[in-house]
């Protein structure tokens, strides 16, 4: 009995052991979750009030600063300025129509963007702002802000907005801005984040759209804490992003300014090339349009003005616009002739007024013909006979690959929009495109630049280009990226014999500096500054038998759409070129008469680098030249400065 009962304590000092080994294990693990309790409980009660309310962090996107641009001399032609708006929020300001009637009668608005910020707010989350009025005054902001208790949910805030200084003058050239659209998503593989940020505005058209993505930057994020409905509660952290790179154009501004000017309200197109480098120092389109009035979204009654205009400003003629070049193509037949040895500068062809070919008489535009003209003689009078003949023995194959090594039928990459490839037509082309034969008839039309032959004024002002210099002389826009040179479009030298090249330069000079010759009244008369170019007229109706022996009907009692369109090359100095010039001028008639004058104003503004003195120009001239140059001194670009247009 001892001996159990001994047992029994033995075992109940054991069991008491283990229990307060366990207890104490229990009273750790207590005292333990106690201690995390409370931590949890105290010293991060933020943090999990946070997480009880299903708040989460996100990231944003912070849009960058655009790039700007300039001209060739630093002049802004693209720029960022502050602008004021005042924006709401659905959400704080409940009643969105009853705070509409307050801010109207502080403030004017604009009803149809008015309208569109409303529908925006009843698409968008109620808690994201909306802009209602854009550039408005600080007198505005300081209305608005005066009588913010009565106007909730609404906020003046400054911002960035675009701005084009020189205005319409370099509309075609840098295009405009505008908020992403579904379309430019849907068009796009792979698109940035940033063009999903609400009304973010992107290059549309023209150098703001080619060069996107150097002129938009990268962006910058911060952390912010936003509630389970999505609402934005604090900022946490923040990385700024990277400043889209500025861009320097070949342009010389001033020089775009007079061109424009010079165009004036005629429906044409004019392009200067720097026979040096390939700089494109000045291309324009008339008539033009104010950019700037598509920034913040255009309105209906304007956009209609722009595209109801049968001259369509929207266009830009320079280098989307093509046209039957002509005889400024006159030259590309030449060449080819010359380099095919079929023909020599001084053989002659007999101009009797037409040439027969498959019983079909293709006529000249000089009724009783021009009698025997070589090569010099058949440009300087544009005689068509001879280059029927020539084609007739060149064939079209010939003529148009020398039209390809000139730069014609070829897309040139310049950062403007819709480059236009022009047309030199071939046999192939023919039967894949119409399903139909060559024949011979489309030769000789194609031979002085009628027909299914196209070019565009950028083409010809580069064909002229490499006539002038006998090298592959190709068009450069951008001169510069954030100052990083852009490589130079001088060229290598063009595979043409360079004798054939000089005998047409002659031939180009006596077009205008010969007695006789279908240029010689729009003349340069400053000795180192002559040029040498050629006029063109190029026909947009058929004229019938009939109406050649009733007598051809003129061009000024045609309705406009049924004038010929008047076109002129030129490159000068003649003998160091300097600069190459192509004018269009839509349904203007005569190229000697319309085209050609402008493109001499146009050449001696360059070669001068501002106004010529009237010495250059012939004496009969001078007076009206006199009254032209005072008339265009008081057309200045457009400037628009903290939003407002100002002359």
């Amino acid at each position: 009995m001892k001996r159990n009962r001994a047992d029994h304590e033995a075992n109940q000092r054991l069991l008491s052991r283990r229990a307060l080994i366990l207890g104490g294990v229990q009273l750790s693990m207590i005292g333990a979750l106690a201690a995390r309790m409370r931590h949890l409980q105290v010293n991060e009660a933020d943090q999990f009030r946070t997480l009880a309310e299903e708040n989460r962090i996100k990231f944003k996107l912070i849009p960058p600063v655009r790039g700007e641009v300039f001209d060739r001399n630093g002049i802004q032609l693209a720029q960022n300025i502050p602008t004021y708006q005042i924006k709401m929020v659905r959400e704080d300001a409940r009643d969105i129509d009853a705070v509409i009637a307050e801010l109207s009668k502080i403030i004017d608005l604009d009803e149809e963007a008015l309208a569109r910020a409303v529908a925006e707010m009843k698409r968008s989350a109620p808690f994201y702002p909306v802009t209602v009025a854009d550039d408005v005054s600080w007198e505005d902001i300081s209305r608005v802000s005066v009588n913010a208790p009565a106007l909730p949910g609404v906020t003046p805030e400054v911002g960035l907005s675009r701005v084009y200084p020189l205005g319409s003058d370099f509309a075609h050239i840098l295009g405009y801005v505008g908020p992403v659209s579904d379309y430019d998503l849907d068009r796009i593989d792979d698109p940035d984040p940033l063009l999903r940020i609400p009304r973010f505005q992107i290059g549309k058209v023209g150098v703001e759209a080619k060069e996107e993505n150097r002129l938009r930057g990268s962006a910058g994020n911060k952390q912010v804490e936003v509630n389970a409905a999505g609402r934005e509660m604090r900022e946490l952290g923040r990385r700024e992003g990277r400043a889209g790179a500025d861009i320097q154009l070949t342009i010389d501004s001033t020089l775009q300014n007079y061109l424009q000017a010079r165009l004036g309200d005629e429906s044409a197109s004019a392009v200067v090339i720097d026979c040096e480098t390939g700089d494109l120092v000045a291309i324009g389109s008339s008539p033009t349009y104010d950019p700037n009035l598509f920034v913040s979204g255009i309105s209906v009654a304007d956009y209609a003005l722009l595209t109801e205009n049968k001259y369509r400003p929207l266009a830009s003629k320079a280098v989307q616009g093509t046209y039957p070049p002509g005889s400024t193509f006159k030259m590309m037949t030449a060449m080819a002739a010359l380099e095919a040895e079929i023909i020599g500068p001084d053989d002659t062809v007999r101009c009797n007024g037409y040439l027969e070919v498959a019983d079909r008489k293709f006529h000249c535009w000089k009724r009783s013909g021009h009698g025997s003209v070589n090569l010099k003689n058949s440009l300087k009078r544009s005689c068509d006979v001879y280059y029927y003949d020539l084609a007739l023995k060149v064939g079209i194959e010939k003529i148009s690959a020398m039209a390809n090594i000139f730069g014609l039928g070829v897309r040139h990459n310049i950062q403007m929009s819709a480059v236009a490839r022009g047309l030199t037509p071939t046999k192939a082309w023919k039967a894949e495109v119409h399903g139909r034969d060559w024949v011979i008839g489309d030769t000789v039309n194609a031979s002085i630049g009628q027909g299914d032959m196209l070019a565009s004024p950028l083409q010809l002002a580069v064909m002229t280009a490499r006539l002038a210099t006998g090298r592959e002389v190709t068009p450069r826009l951008v001169k510069s990226v954030d100052g990083v040179e852009q490589a130079s479009g001088a060229g290598a030298p063009l595979k043409v014999n360079q004798d054939n090249l000089k005998k047409m330069r002659q031939a180009m000079f006596a077009v205008v500096n010969d007695r006789g010759g279908t240029a010689f009244g729009s003349r340069i008369t400053t000795e180192g500054m002559r040029m040498a170019g050629k006029t063109g007229t190029s026909q947009v109706r058929n004229i019938s038998a009939a109406e050649r022996r009733s007598g051809v009907v003129r061009n000024a009692d045609l309705p406009w759409k049924r004038r010929d369109h008047a076109l002129f090359v030129d490159f000068a100095p003649a003998d160091n070129p300097k600069y190459a010039i192509a004018v269009i001028v839509e349904h203007g008639g005569g190229g000697s008469t319309t085209a050609a004058p402008i493109a001499r104003d146009i050449t001696l503004q360059a070669l001068y680098g501002g106004k010529p003195p009237l010495a250059a120009y012939p004496s009969k001239d001078r007076s009206r030249i006199n009254g032209q140059q005072k008339r265009l001194e008081k057309v200045r670009p457009t400037a628009a400065v903290d939003g407002k247009d100002q002359a």
